[in-house]
């Protein structure tokens, strides 16, 4: 495996094929949402506000309506990988804490877009991550190859969007976003990812090219 793995290169650096061979988961018009994570008896996640407002009876613009629809299914990706790795109950330390606390900031992420797109949400798809969920250190490379995507993937739509409101919102998702991706690039912390910030400046992906990243890794199912 090279030091650092994108979404492109997941599969075609044997990342699946390793876990698999070594192992064989309100209302649109809401201005405001707020998501907490019970853990252990205790909140550990405090509740944050997340806004996307809309105005009554289908105020989004279309562009935006796909734009939203493309960050859902992106977020559908990370909360699903992140249920998956939570229900097996193979994680530990560290790796436990930040799989709990980044999955329920993705599951808040899911719950507010679905809200905000009401009856214009797609479906949640199907996913199969082949095995990445079953071990630390693959699930925690998995986790920074998800992370990076999905900033690079807000980062590419902001020049695209028409709504302040969706434009502000999806910023403020991308920041939590960037966070858990430093995050876990220190919880590996060693040769693979010595860096919690390897670069001055991040770089955005087309909408094509993170979904057809996105798809090659298989773990989106239907």
């Amino acid at each position: 495996m090279p030091d650092e793995v994108s979404i492109e290169e997941i599969d075609r650096h044997g990342a699946v094929a390793e876990a698999d061979e070594a192992l064989r988961s309100t209302t649109r018009s809401s201005l405001f949402r707020r998501a907490g994570l019970l853990l252990g008896g205790g909140v550990v996640a405090a509740a944050v506000p997340i806004g996307l407002a809309t105005s009554q009876g289908g105020g989004l613009s279309k562009g935006d309506v796909e734009i939203l629809n493309y960050a859902l299914t992106l977020e559908e990706l990370e909360s699903a990988f992140y249920a998956e790795a939570n229900s097996k109950g193979k994680l530990t330390g560290i790796a436990r804490t930040f799989s709990q606390v980044v999955g329920a900031h993705e599951a808040a992420h899911v719950s507010t877009l679905r809200q905000v797109l009401g009856a214009q949400a797609k479906p949640a798809p199907k996913f199969d991550f082949k095995g990445t969920t079953n071990g630390k250190v693959m699930f925690l490379k998995t986790a920074q190859v998800l992370e990076d995507t999905g900033v690079a993937a807000y980062q590419g739509q902001a020049g695209r969007i028409k709504s302040p409101d969706v434009l502000a919102s999806a910023g403020s998702i991308l920041a939590v976003e960037a966070r858990h991706a430093a995050w876990v690039r220190e919880i590996l912390g060693d040769s693979r990812s010595p860096n919690p910030a390897p670069e001055a400046f991040s770089t955005p992906k087309s909408m094509q090219a993170i979904l057809d990243a996105v798809g090659e890794t298989g773990f989106i199912k239907s």
